[in-house]
């Protein structure tokens, strides 16, 4: 009987696997049957979607150079206990240069990408903690560069003290970035991000232990094969248009676009996978109301329905009165008319003086509220019209 990727790996190390690999190229499609097989022995998807999203955002990472932009993952939960830091140890294996950091200074990261072996996989755990209110210099530093560093050529430039003398350097930030963390993230992240909700397992729900020493022989010889596949297809899918489903344009299409063109290369099913999990994705986005802004503009939709005119007073009472969103609660305090004012004006809508039955009050008109929702609310519910395939190795499938 022959050896196996992991008794070569084990016996002579990860580049005696890649060669043992180049004369045993798995097509496309059943290698990203494989990779998503190996993660879901471990991780807890809330969802098929983002189960077929994390095993694309892996393969993207080993084509980089292709790619104008690439979204940032974010593995969220609201509280602790929920999947996300392993999931990121699974990331970490099946990766190109990862760079698993928790508290790192922006120096280390802005040097770390600058390397000459090329930018690493950053894999950030407990981004929470640097997008707090009392944020230091040095976090507000790395959260520019995970802010900027999703686009290629993006730099960041600094004075850096050499002797005596101060010279200008520029620091490249473009590098993938997988993180994990509590809450949500601010809004151009968010933004910028796919973003898979993870929740606590339930009774019915059951995973195989992940252990790095002894999963690692599995995961290198998948990091092996994704190399050689992105190898193979980096010519034809370097500067790739996918086809965006209906509903993904703008910057979601921006987010989505490297991902569907690695579906697309793999073949076999994988496309429409991608297609539907973007959809659902998004869709998903949106019922979680996007950035506050956005969030209090369709609230207001809700509220005004075919009133012409509300007072601010009444618009706060029934703002406070919607379970399912802040307004009751903002760090603490309800939202005033100063915060209804504050929020209102970056979409042009200020307050003015509006009749009610007791003579005169400060309220909001529905056509000066109109075009807003016209720009900033979607028109009608992107919906998935076929649920995701889900994803299994096969019968052959070695893991």
């Amino acid at each position: 009987m022959g050896r196996d990727a992991n008794d070569v790996f084990v016996e002579e190390g990860a580049g005696a696997v890649r060669d043992m690999l180049a004369a045993a190229y798995l097509p496309g499609a059943k290698l990203l049957d494989y990779v998503a097989a190996f993660s879901a022995r471990f991780v807890a998807y809330p969802s098929e979607a983002a189960h077929i999203a994390h095993a694309l955002w892996i393969a993207h990472t080993h084509l980089m150079t292709c790619w104008d932009s690439t979204p940032r993952l974010a593995f969220l939960s609201p509280e602790p206990g929920s999947g996300k830091s392993r999931a990121l140890e699974v990331t970490e294996l099946l990766v190109p240069r990862p760079l698993p950091v928790v508290n790192v200074t922006a120096s280390y990261v802005f040097r770390s990408v600058s390397a000459e072996a090329g930018p690493p996989t950053i894999i950030h755990d407990e981004v929470d903690t640097i997008f707090g209110a009392r944020t230091s210099a040095e976090h507000e530093d790395v959260r520019g560069l995970l802010n900027a560093g999703h686009r290629r050529g993006a730099i960041v430039g600094r004075c850096v003290v050499r002797g005596k003398t101060i010279a200008l350097e520029d620091f490249p930030v473009y590098a993938a970035v997988a993180l994990a963390g509590l809450g949500d993230l601010p809004d151009t992240l968010m933004t910028r991000s796919i973003v898979v909700r993870m929740r606590r397992r339930g009774p019915d729900e059951s995973i195989e232990p992940f252990r790095r020493r002894v999963h690692a022989g599995e995961g290198e010889d998948l990091h092996a094969r994704l190399a050689a596949f992105a190898a193979n297809i980096s010519e034809g899918v370097n500067g790739a248009w996918p086809e965006m489903p209906d509903g993904i344009n703008d910057r979601n299409a921006d987010v989505w676009e490297a991902l569907l063109a690695v579906a697309d290369a793999a073949g076999g099913p994988w496309p429409d996978r991608a297609r539907v999990a973007a959809v659902t994705l998004v869709t998903d986005a949106k019922r979680n109301g996007g950035s506050l802004g956005v969030q209090l503009l369709g609230d207001l939709r809700t509220i005004f329905a075919d009133q012409d005119q509300l007072s601010t007073e009444s618009i706060l009472n029934e703002l406070h009165r919607m379970e399912e969103s802040p307004w009751g609660d903002l760090k603490g305090r309800p939202l005033d008319a100063r915060g209804l004012a504050r929020r209102l004006r970056p979409y042009d809508v200020k307050p003015t003086t509006i009749r009610v039955l007791a003579g005169t009050a400060k309220g909001y008109r529905r056509d000066e509220l109109f075009d807003a929702w016209q720009r900033y609310l979607p028109q009608s519910r992107i919906e998935a019209v076929t649920s995701v395939t889900p994803v299994t190795g096969g019968d052959d499938c070695p893991f």
